[in-house]
């Protein structure tokens, strides 16, 4: 089994979409970002990749390479999964934190759980997400931004001869 962190935070902006975790959610301004700038999944991809051995997220999805302008997160997500799978590692769980002052996500984060286990194909129960302000503190206490944190948990085959 191995473990993997990622966290991910972009700014506000005004004339964008806010998506996250595959969710158009309501709101006066939207993330900044190449893609769609979902940041709660650029940080599960970062988990992921970072666990199984295979970098980040700049890596395989650089923001100088158009292919990945305005892409969605949910196709991010696909993409790196199948970059995970080939490596020989599926996913046990996801555990994910959202960083916002506003807006209240309490009602959306059983859609977000929903997108990303079925892009990773796995049982909802297994994906958690949760959200919290910062209490007015930093870029997004002052609410000019949005955070995400994941980690995450995979197996796969053992490539060395450890025993516990």
């Amino acid at each position: 089994m191995r473990t993997g962190i990622g966290y991910d935070i972009h700014r506000l902006v005004h004339g964008r979409k806010l998506v996250l975790g595959g969710v158009t959610i309501p709101c006066e301004k939207g993330l900044l970002g190449h893609s769609d700038a979902d940041v709660l999944i650029h940080a599960v991809c970062d988990a992921l990749l970072g666990a199984s051995g295979l970098g980040d997220i700049g890596l395989h999805f650089p923001d100088t390479d158009d292919r990945f302008k305005d892409m969605q997160g949910v196709k991010l997500l696909s993409h790196t999964y199948k970059l995970v799978k080939d490596k020989g590692f599926y996913v046990i769980n996801i555990d994910s934190t959202i960083f916002a002052e506003k807006p209240k996500l309490y009602s959306y984060k059983k859609k977000m759980e929903n997108n990303m286990a079925r892009v990773l194909g796995i049982d909802p129960d297994f994906v958690n997400v949760k959200a919290t302000t910062m209490e007015g503190l930093g870029p997004v206490g002052n609410g000019d931004g949005i955070g995400a944190m994941a980690a995450v948990l995979i197996k796969g085959p053992l490539k060395n001869n450890l025993t516990f």
